[in-house]
């Protein structure tokens, strides 16, 4: 072996293959082909994966609303904020909605916006109430604005034709519709909407009259029914005798129905009685039913909770106590914000119900031990609340019930 190719000799010139131009240019050469072909690589993206994971368009829609619907409740108002692609998918999500600006529903943004809505409440976006006026009218059917004219002009409500108009949009946008709430809507408008929402399984019509309870007979498969006839200071409304029994004979399957400021009389309560066998639960709100309609409750055989809420009277003439009847089902009594200084109709309201279990007085007027002494004869009555009802005595209270100890009391200053 030569002295130069020696291994003492390489060691001894680590560095002696540079001096060979050739050899020095071949490597750098190699070198650059293979960073080049390493950048392609990166640049490249792999067949399957996501080019950038923060970027939430790339997902598809199916994905991102499985995505919202497990974002908690009160973190999902700031969805929309995130795209355009978010703002449509977080309108998929809504389910009810309140319109304040009937405009947005005639004009059918509101289907474009929310494509999946279920319940719909009109009522504020059936009154012309300006946003921009300074007085803010609370009122047990909603807060509105109005001028400071307000006890002379009232508050402006739309018109039929112009309610009409806005049911129809929606009728043919939402045919899935189950809950409704409108004010001053006519029969042609309830039965447009009857037409196409064969499934509404609730409603809630303010500002109505008898004339307007034949569009809600076209509802077969109603089930909750709350009717507000008039609230004062507000509008005037006036169902009667015709109304109630065209309801009666038109929704039959009827499980909840309030009424609150209606008119009628015996004949009309004992229609419902009679056609409404599914009935459980009815509530009288503020009625102006003729004296000698309560024994006509005892029609209602499945009747299971009666409820009376801001009612100046009962029945002032309620009959004799033979033909008052029972209510054979019932299992609840509850009275709120109610005069009750008569001592017969009382006295009639408890032979009615001496079947009940559970009796509930709330901020009643003119109840004294002497009047609720009466109700002794409710003898299957397990619980007993009072509150507000300061006239009433612990003793008079345990003794008028007959309940003893075997039930549960409840007392309330």
């Amino acid at each position: 072996m030569s002295r130069e190719s020696s291994p003492e000799l390489l060691l001894n010139k680590p560095f002696s293959w540079l001096k060979n131009t050739k050899s020095l240019k071949k490597f750098i050469f190699s070198m650059k082909l293979q960073d080049l072909q390493f950048n392609d690589n990166l640049d490249q993206p792999k067949k399957g994966k996501i080019q950038n994971l923060d970027d939430p368009n790339h997902f598809s829609d199916e994905i991102l609303l499985q995505i919202m619907c497990r974002v908690p409740q009160d973190c999902k108002d700031a969805n929309f904020l995130v795209s355009k692609q978010w703002l449509s998918l977080q309108g998929r999500l809504v389910r009810s909605v309140r319109v304040l600006d009937w405009e947005f529903l005639v004009s059918g943004r509101l289907f474009t916006r929310f494509p999946n809505l279920v319940h719909v409440d009109l009522v504020h976006g059936c009154f012309d109430s300006p946003q921009n006026l300074c007085v803010l009218l609370n009122l047990d059917v909603g807060s509105f604005h109005v001028d400071l004219d307000y006890v002379n002009c009232g508050l402006c409500v739309l018109s039929a034709e112009e309610i009409d108009l806005g049911l129809k949009v929606l009728a043919n946008g939402y045919t899935n519709l189950r809950k409704l709430a409108v004010v001053n809507a006519s029969e042609m408008g309830l039965l447009s909407v009857g037409e196409e929402c064969l499934i509404l399984q609730e409603l809630e019509l303010h500002m109505c009259n008898d004339r307007v309870l034949f569009g809600v007979a076209a509802f077969g498969n109603l089930q909750i029914l709350k009717l507000i006839g008039s609230v004062d200071a507000v509008y005037n409304g006036l169902v009667s005798d015709v109304g109630l029994t065209v309801l009666a004979q038109g929704c039959k399957r009827l499980v909840k129905l309030e009424l609150r400021g209606c008119g009628g009389s015996y004949a009309g309560i004992k229609a419902i009685g009679q056609c409404c066998h599914m009935l459980e639960e009815l509530s009288f709100s503020d009625h102006k039913i003729e004296d000698g309609w309560l024994s006509a409750l005892s029609y209602c055989d499945n009747l299971k909770t009666l409820r009376f809420v801001s009612c100046k009277s009962i029945d002032r003439s309620p009959g004799i106590d033979k033909g008052m009847g029972v209510c054979p089902a019932l299992e609840r009594l509850h009275m709120e914000k109610c005069q009750l200084r008569q001592k017969r109709s009382v006295r009639a309201l408890f032979l009615l119900c001496r079947l009940a279990r559970e009796l509930v007085f709330k901020n009643c007027w003119g109840l004294t031990d002497d009047i609720f002494g009466t109700g002794n004869i409710c003898r299957r009555v397990k619980s007993l609340s009072l509150e507000g009802c300061s006239r009433i005595t612990i003793e008079a209270s345990l003794v008028g019930t007959g309940m003893g100890k075997r039930g549960k009391f409840f007392r309330k200053k």
